[in-house]
């Protein structure tokens, strides 16, 4: 097992890069780019012989995380999830012009992670994240065409993202339960893609192939070291179509329509700009599916999470009918100081209406940690979590970010999630202050709060503090 003695190790490892030079980055990056058009050719003949470096960012991390548990009405099933974890990170997130229209991509990062379980050292001690890695071709003016492993990102709101299609099973290992992180520090698809940009809009086609067997929901016991893990993110063909147009004064629409597994989902992102510092938004998808539950009872028999003829412990909604998604709200950036608000209504029509909660609670109560019965009412919440879908039906998103904080150099950003149908609430703040350039120490806390019967209430943890380090080179 860990000792306290290693972790002083780990952060002495993190620590050592001080005699490397190099620069700061952003390492939170929210929005998706536009690919821009190739740098013109080098001028020397030695230069274009060679790749040339355009953009990089590269850094180690050190974070230790400790987290505090409660019980519950509904014991959470063994294996029991670690109540500390130290991890060092080397990130990477890079990009290399290889002529005038050819460019490689890559992000990627490697985690040496210790904690109650698994024991130290071992293989799931070492885990290797292949995030991306694409190259992309502008074979015509504005015409792009990129292949390889791709972070595709959809959607304008913030908390939840009912167009952001490839975010399903792609999220490993966070060190945050922030949206805008998530988006970020994910597994890519394996896909091609292709965008042609005008002056008023552009057009997206995505193609991602089925190379891989649909696996069981990971957990932290199960983690590949060194596997690109497409079984999460390219067991489906998917079939992406999305458009987008700026009708001016403001306002730019977009279009999208996704398929997978047989079924076709619909898609729209509006944002208008109200005034100069408010920006409304809306985000919807549609389309025919089940309800959470059957969704998630459906797949955990089909990957043999759950016995096959087990019969529901809760009442299933097999029925496939037109279900919509909803993200709506608005940005507010006040001018001095300078605080960017996010207010956002969250509408999931699959997910636990309240008598759905009542159900899950009264099933739920007086079996053991050990019951099948419980394992399977928490494997529906794990499916939510692993799809990146809200459990609850209903919820208020509200987020805030503040530059400089009080003094140059130190951002504040938090988010306030609270469900409608009980009122419960999980509030997340973090920290981050620049030292220099090239160091950066930040925290975070993030803490659940509710009746015991209620959704992040029931939650097996409470709460939780991070403290990192990071040094850019």
């Amino acid at each position: 097992m860990m000792t306290r003695a290693c972790l002083t190790l780990l952060l002495s490892v993190a620590l050592s890069g001080a005699a490397l030079a190099g620069e700061q980055a952003d390492e939170n990056q929210d929005l998706e780019l536009i690919p821009k058009p190739a740098q013109a050719p080098p001028n020397s003949t030695a230069e274009a012989s060679a790749s040339t470096r355009a953009t990089g960012k590269l850094y180690l991390e050190n974070a230790f995380t400790q987290s505090w548990r409660r019980g519950g009405v509904v014991p959470f099933p063994p294996p029991q999830a670690s109540n500390w974890q130290e991890r060092l990170l080397f990130d990477v997130r890079d990009e290399w012009r290889l002529g005038k229209d050819l460019n490689l991509n890559y992000s990627g990062r490697l985690n040496l992670r210790a904690e109650n379980q698994p024991n130290f050292p071992s293989h799931e001690n070492v885990i290797n994240d292949l995030r991306e890695a694409y190259a992309s071709w502008e074979p015509l003016e504005r015409v792009f065409v990129d292949a390889g492993r791709i972070n595709i990102k959809s959607g304008v709101a913030l908390g939840f993202n009912p167009t952001d299609f490839f975010k399903t099973r792609a999220v490993v290992e966070p060190l945050s339960v922030d949206p805008v992180v998530l988006r970020e520090d994910r597994l890519g698809t394996l896909m091609v893609r292709l965008q042609r940009i005008w002056a008023g809009g552009s057009l997206t086609a995505v193609y991602a192939p089925a190379v891989a067997s649909t696996s069981p929901i990971y957990t932290d016991l199960k983690l590949h070291s060194f596997d690109p893990m497409f079984d999460r993110t390219n067991a489906q063909d998917r079939f992406l179509l999305k458009a987008s147009v700026d009708i001016g004064e403001g306002l730019s629409p977009e279009f999208l329509a996704y398929r997978e597994d047989g079924r076709t989902r619909w898609g729209m992102n509006l944002t208008a700009s109200v005034s100069q510092s408010v920006v409304a938004y809306a985000e919807w998808s549609g389309g025919p599916r089940a309800s959470l539950i059957d969704d998630a009872l459906r797949f955990g028999r089909a990957t043999g999470s759950l016995p096959p003829g087990a019969p529901s412990v809760l009442p299933e909604d097999a029925q496939q009918r037109f279900r919509s998604e909803l993200a709506a709200g608005a940005s507010y950036t006040t001018e001095q100081p300078k605080i960017t608000f996010n207010l956002e209504f969250h509408y999931n029509q699959a997910g636990f209406s309240r008598s759905h909660w009542n159900n899950w609670f009264q099933t739920g109560q007086g079996t053991t940690s050990r019951s099948p019965v419980a394992a399977e009412l928490w494997y529906i919440r794990d499916y939510a979590l692993d799809q990146q879908e809200p459990v609850s039906r209903s919820l208020i998103f509200l987020r805030a970010d503040w530059v400089d904080a009080f003094v140059p150099k130190l951002e504040l950003t938090g988010f306030v999630n609270t469900d409608l149908a009980d009122g419960s609430t999980r509030v997340q703040w973090a920290a981050d202050y620049y030292l220099s350039d090239r160091w950066t120490i930040g925290g975070l806390v993030l803490v659940d709060l509710g009746a015991r019967r209620s959704d992040f209430g029931s939650l097996p943890q409470a709460g939780s503090v991070l403290l990192k380090v990071a040094r850019y080179f």
